[in-house]
């Protein structure tokens, strides 16, 4: 395989690649920490280029409107989550809790997940794009298990086994589509193209394609966190460190998402295929119900927050799974605010156990007493990811659910049953941990409060004000989604 000349594209996926091997061998904190930040806003310069001019289309990468949206954002997050981790990694430093050469493998494996996410979402060939994901998949395995717990050891291990079969399942379908393809387009390359693919795909044999959009929904859904195939997720937030939090709930459950938005694209251009749509409003629907309740179960701050990921993914699915003009740019909408609101959150609860010294949400009162920035900053994110208005999110979900009324009224009303399930579960869990009677250390935290009050900055800005540049373009996505 051949990279491509040194364009946006090549930067966007070498400037990770080069940093991971360079931060393997630092041994200093701050000098790899800020390298660590630096070739992440590095990364996002060039991404930012993208919108200047576009490289040629070859067939292994790609730039069109549908990913630019999800490299743009997959790269600012994973700069200012860099940023955050900057100082969060420098407290588990000082604790011990991580080794100089643990530390070491934390950044180098930080920029080789930047590099693996990106490359799945410029990726023209699916069987790259699945390459591309399973490298993202095993280098957050590794990262989850990095405090070396037992805990930490088991969440890794189940996020590695519920991987592979979703990862699995993916590879199945991809190996499916090329058979649909081959007899059309010849064997060889031009079978996995996503390009020559969506050209030629009105003539692939339907059934082929039907059994192979189960097995991506079922494998890349693994990814998404979806219901019932989502085990992996709160283990996986609860146990590794909190900036790996904040990027699978922002970034990676995106980049799966973005691969079945691909797929369901290809089959919608075959009339004789299955519609994809109400599969995935199905999953959709069921991860949001069913996530909604088992938020009032939760007893540890970071997998009440890896439950919330997954009734908005599954929001995001439905949406998307929904279709037409409304649903996809909200869904597209709900995709943005959730990765900066979840991002930001995960940047306050980092800080905060670290504080207290806990996760147990029981151990957690009154931070808006003891740590009134942290506190706030919490709660606003809070308010935030639970709809209220006049926030982003509450932007978002209100086109969700009046795209969903004008269109499918019983559906609607699960809709909002979810919402409001999910509602109440984070307004009684703000209130103890932001309200009640203080409880834990009152020691002053060292903390980046940039990232997290940029984020909720830009949630808060966009549930009165979207630029008409961006609604532009996020309407033009929507339609070529279908």
């Amino acid at each position: 395989m051949t990279m491509p000349s040194i364009n946006a594209i090549a930067l966007v996926l070498l400037i990770p690649a080069a940093a991971a091997a360079l931060l393997a061998l630092l041994p200093g904190y701050r000098l790899s920490a800020r390298l660590n930040v630096l070739a992440s806003f590095s990364t996002l310069i060039a991404a930012l280029s993208l919108f200047v001019e576009k490289p040629a289309t070859d067939p292994y990468f790609l730039v069109d409107d549908l990913n630019i949206v999800f490299i743009v954002l997959n790269t600012f997050v994973g700069f200012t989550t860099s940023v955050f981790s900057a100082s969060y990694i420098a407290h588990e430093l000082e604790t011990g809790r991580l080794t100089p050469t643990y530390l070491r493998f934390y950044h180098a494996m930080y920029q080789v997940m930047m590099f693996g996410m990106n490359l799945a979402l410029t990726a023209n060939n699916i069987g790259l794009m699945w390459v591309a994901i399973e490298l993202a998949t095993l280098t957050t395995v590794l990262m989850v298990g990095i405090y070396r717990t037992h805990e930490a050891l088991e969440a890794a291990w189940k996020y590695f086994i519920l991987g592979s079969v979703g990862i699995a399942f993916a590879l199945f379908g991809t190996i499916l589509v090329y058979m649909a393809a081959q007899p059309v387009v010849g064997e060889g390359l031009y079978g996995m193209v996503w390009t020559v693919l969506i050209d030629h795909v009105a003539a692939f044999d339907p059934a082929l394609l039907n059994v192979a959009f189960i097995f991506l929904l079922l494998g890349y859904g693994t990814k998404v966190g979806l219901a019932p195939l989502h085990a992996w997720l709160p283990d996986a937030h609860a146990e590794g460190p909190t900036p790996i939090s904040a990027v699978l709930s922002g970034l990676l459950l995106n980049v799966a998402l973005y691969a079945v938005l691909r797929f369901k694209m290809l089959l919608a251009a075959n009339t004789q295929a299955i519609t994809p749509g109400p599969l995935m409003a199905l999953m959709g629907l069921t991860s949001l119900v069913f996530a909604g309740f088992m938020l009032y179960r939760r007893r540890d701050i970071k997998r009440l927050f890896a439950y919330s990921s997954i009734e908005h993914m599954g929001i995001i699915t439905f949406a998307f799974g929904m279709g037409g003009p409304l649903a996809n740019f909200a869904g597209l909408l709900h995709m943005t605010m959730h990765s900066l609101t979840k991002s930001a959150i995960f940047f306050a609860v980092g800080h905060i156990a670290q504080v207290k010294g806990t996760q147990k949400i029981s151990d957690i009162r009154g931070l808006t007493e003891t740590h009134p920035v942290l506190g706030w900053g919490l709660v606003l994110g809070v308010v935030a990811i639970a709809g209220m208005p006049p926030l982003g999110i509450f932007m978002s979900e209100f086109l969700v659910v009046s795209s969903t009324f004008a269109r499918e009224p019983l559906l609607a009303l699960v809709l909002v049953l979810g919402l409001l399930v999910a509602f109440g579960a984070l307004m009684l869990r703000l209130h103890g941990f932001a309200f009640g009677a203080p409880t834990g250390s009152t020691a002053p935290v060292e903390a980046s409060y940039l990232p997290m009050f940029g984020h909720l900055g830009l949630v808060c800005v966009a549930g009165v004000y979207l630029p008409p540049a961006m609604v532009a373009w996020f309407q033009h996505i929507a339609r070529l989604l279908g």
